[in-house]
């Protein structure tokens, strides 16, 4: 299957720092534009199966979101060729003007700060519309994501005072308290650990025997 590419159109170090390692950690291929004014180029000149664009860059009009927005609502397949999935940040304090707009043109958007569950299902379901990924993802592990929102909330206080100035909120994941699962969630997803983790072994005895 082809490597998945993701690009991330965003300014907030903080956002890229944190989506970057979280991306990574699936193995995926992740590119960062930080100017408004490269994003069409980096679209045209590269295969990316996924687009995770912040509206406070982008705006919510204009070429860039123009383009982003027809992007989100196109077909993921037209014709045996895949089209990139296109899934929109909004910051805290813009979801007030933002949240109407892209609910209005109905693409996809999760709203900052949010559960790492929660946006990991949303890449996972884009993705998997186009068959960029065979199945939902499962080997990120909770703790990893209460290290990276602990670390990103760490990161934002020190940012605060910069935050504050420019209006925009930087925080990526909920807070440490927030980020729970209830008793059936750990269940089901300790359930879909082992299975991945049997299915691994199987695979590495027999590596012919497929997916």
């Amino acid at each position: 299957m082809p490597s998945v590419g993701i690009l991330i159109i965003d300014d907030d170090r903080s956002s890229q720092t944190a989506l970057r390692e979280l991306l990574d950690a699936e193995g995926w291929r992740v590119g960062i534009v930080p100017l408004a004014s490269q994003a069409l180029h980096e679209l045209a000149g590269a295969d990316w199966s996924l687009v995770i664009a912040n509206v406070s860059l982008t705006g919510l009009e204009g070429p860039l979101f123009t383009t982003l927005k027809e992007l989100a609502q196109a077909a993921p397949l037209e014709d045996g060729h895949k089209r990139a999935r296109v899934l929109f940040l909004v910051p805290e304090l813009a979801g007030a003007i933002a949240q109407p707009v892209l609910e209005q043109e109905h693409v996809p958007y999760a709203l900052k700060p949010f559960h790492l569950h929660d946006f990991l299902e949303k890449v996972s379901d884009l993705l998997m519309e186009t068959s960029a990924i065979a199945a939902p993802i499962r080997n990120v592990r909770a703790g990893f994501g209460v290290h990276v929102a602990t670390r990103q909330l760490g990161r934002a206080e020190r940012e605060k005072a910069g935050a504050q100035a420019s209006g925009r909120a930087t925080n990526m994941f909920a807070t440490r308290e927030d980020y729970q699962m209830t008793e059936e969630e750990m269940i089901d997803y300790e359930r879909q650990e082992e299975a991945e983790t049997q299915r691994r072994k199987k695979l590495k005895k027999n590596p012919n025997s497929g997916l």
